[in-house]
């Protein structure tokens, strides 16, 4: 196996299912120290344990992206424990209102949604990029999805609009730093097998078929590593003059 993350300390949120938890693997069998930041204890640090009796290093931070202080403290146990910042995928999220037209949305669901897809990617990187800057450089992406790149046939103008924003601060982040040794990318997945989308699947099972499915060229999900690859690809040095921009690993959906 390549070893691209020797000695290297990343950080990935949202770490404990999903794309974040086989991308905490991934890094981790690649020699990254990997921080895993998520709210769920009893998850984090059976992970922990599992990274570590395959021969890596890993980190839990019980945190939540809604709450600054967690991702301040984050940071800081990540700088405290391993010395130094070199990678970030900033992937916690929440879902939308989906099939929810725009004027019938809830302020309420407004506010969590950009608070925590929004706001904890800023704020994350807002601790992150300071502390790549001391180690002569870095490296992030952030989870933006499809929905990032066009709108919705299902409503979710919250979800929508929230990895929009996404987007927007990925490339202008990436602006600001590019001659500061610090890249930052986007991933942008159309529907990947996690809990979030097999539970959205499991509960609405005729409308996943007819309304999504249909509109994946590949006919099918897609499996969490087809996603993570590309995670890792844009953190490494094979992506060196990569930032400021979007891998979409869709099955083709925003070609069509």
């Amino acid at each position: 196996m390549r070893r691209r993350f020797e000695g290297k300390v990343a950080i990935i949120t949202g770490a404990t299912s999903g794309i974040g938890m086989v991308a905490a693997q991934q890094m981790a069998a690649e020699g990254a120290r990997v921080v895993l930041a998520a709210r769920r204890i009893d998850r984090g640090k059976a992970l922990v344990e599992e990274i570590k009796a395959a021969g890596g290093d890993a980190l839990f931070v019980q945190t939540d992206v809604a709450r600054r202080e967690d991702i301040a403290r984050m940071v800081a146990e990540t700088v405290e424990t391993y010395g130094r910042l070199d990678y970030a995928f900033n992937n916690a999220g929440i879902v939308g209102s989906g099939y929810t037209d725009t004027a019938d949305i809830a302020e309420a669901d407004w506010d969590r949604i950009m608070t925590v897809n929004v706001t904890g990617v800023w704020l994350s990187m807002k601790h992150e990029i300071p502390e790549m800057l001391k180690a002569g450089g870095g490296a992030i992406v952030n989870n933006a999805s499809i929905y990032g790149l066009r709108g919705s046939h299902i409503g979710a103008a919250d979800y929508i609009a929230s990895k929009h924003a996404v987007m927007g601060l990925t490339k202008t982040a990436a602006m600001d730093y590019a001659r500061r040794g610090i890249r930052v990318n986007a991933v942008c997945p159309g529907f990947t097998h996690s809990e979030m989308v097999d539970s959205f699947q499991d509960s609405n099972p005729k409308d996943f078929e007819r309304s999504i499915l249909p509109r994946v060229p590949m006919g099918r999900v897609a499996e969490t590593e087809e996603v993570t690859s590309a995670v890792l690809w844009m953190l490494s040095d094979e992506a060196s003059f990569m930032t400021g921009q979007a891998i979409v690993p869709d099955g083709g959906w925003t070609a069509s």
